[in-house]
């Protein structure tokens, strides 16, 4: 379209014209990827080690580190609603609420069972263990007025917090605990110095959760759900962490690999997030919009 032998400017002007066009197909591409009725939402994200005590702790505080770093490479927020430390080392249980444009659509994405192969700092004769920990993800939904919880189908239980906070914490029960009678759900908050404010944060999770419940319910999900929340064992990992014989990343339901066990760790996982978002057979959103006939 531009005569390469005249300086007048026209191949500049077209990529120029062509930069923009292929960063406007690319956003458009890219929001057919986050276009569920959740995936504009804030995120609760839970981490619990599997089996294994200490071993398995520690892998579920890496998580808990390398979610926190991929919260900062997005420029996201991560409030720390509960966080109980292992008796050794590590966590026994962690949720954060992730703030920003599409946390859920993006977070998605890491909800399953993580598994991690290392040399344990933990063992003295320095033997090869194998460790998970279960990661899953709900989309916030505060001021939704389909969710009603009565008060009538929940116990509210009051302790001491186990976290740091000094004296605080050694002399007044502000850790609160829920439990939703009918479902069985039990959510946790001892972040916050105020028994009211984790009682704030512990309905919020709660609400989340049955949010999560009642949509897999309505699009006849449930049993599919309950069958991708395995047990936190061998088989049902949705990611392999490799530290020992050698070095790799694996995510088994897109193939995604990459040798820098140190780059993921420090939160670059985007590339296992945006190959499982354009994967139709994984992301419903995808899968929807190519059968209208829009890819």
């Amino acid at each position: 379209m531009a005569d390469p032998d005249e300086n007048s400017g026209d191949a500049e002007e077209l990529e120029k014209t062509l930069d923009k066009l292929t960063q406007q197909v690319e956003k458009f591409e890219f929001s057919a990827l986050l276009s569920g009725p959740d995936d504009h939402r804030e995120a609760i994200l839970t981490i619990h080690p599997g089996a294994g005590g200490t071993e398995s702790q520690d892998w579920a505080d890496m998580l808990f580190r390398m979610y926190n770093r991929w919260v900062e490479r997005k420029n996201f927020k991560a409030e720390l609603m509960d966080y109980q430390p292992g008796e050794e080392a590590g966590l026994k249980s962690a949720t954060l609420q992730v703030k920003g444009e599409f946390a859920y659509g993006f977070l998605k994405a890491e909800s399953g069972v993580h598994r991690l192969v290392r040399i344990s700092p933990f063992d003295a004769n320095a033997r090869r263990h194998t460790s998970f920990a279960s990661v899953y993800i709900y989309p916030v939904v505060a001021g939704n007025t389909d969710i009603e919880i009565n008060e009538d189908e929940i116990r509210v239980d009051t302790y001491r917090s186990s976290g740091a906070g000094g004296q605080h914490v050694n002399k007044t029960s502000s850790a609160v605990r829920i439990t939703h009678i009918p479902t069985g759900i039990v959510v946790t908050c001892q972040s916050e110095r105020s028994q009211y404010r984790n009682k704030e944060s512990a309905f919020t999770v709660l609400k989340a959760r049955l949010y999560q419940l009642k949509k897999e319910e309505e699009t006849k999900k449930m049993e599919k759900f309950e069958k991708a929340k395995k047990k936190i064992e061998w088989g049902s990992q949705i990611r392999s962490y490799v530290f020992h014989p050698y070095n790799m990343v694996k995510d088994h339901r897109t193939s995604v690999e990459t040798a820098n066990v140190q780059s993921v760790m420090d939160g670059d996982i985007d590339h296992f997030i945006e190959a499982y978002l354009a994967d139709p057979n994984l992301n419903d959103n995808l899968s929807r919009f190519q059968h209208q006939g829009c890819a």
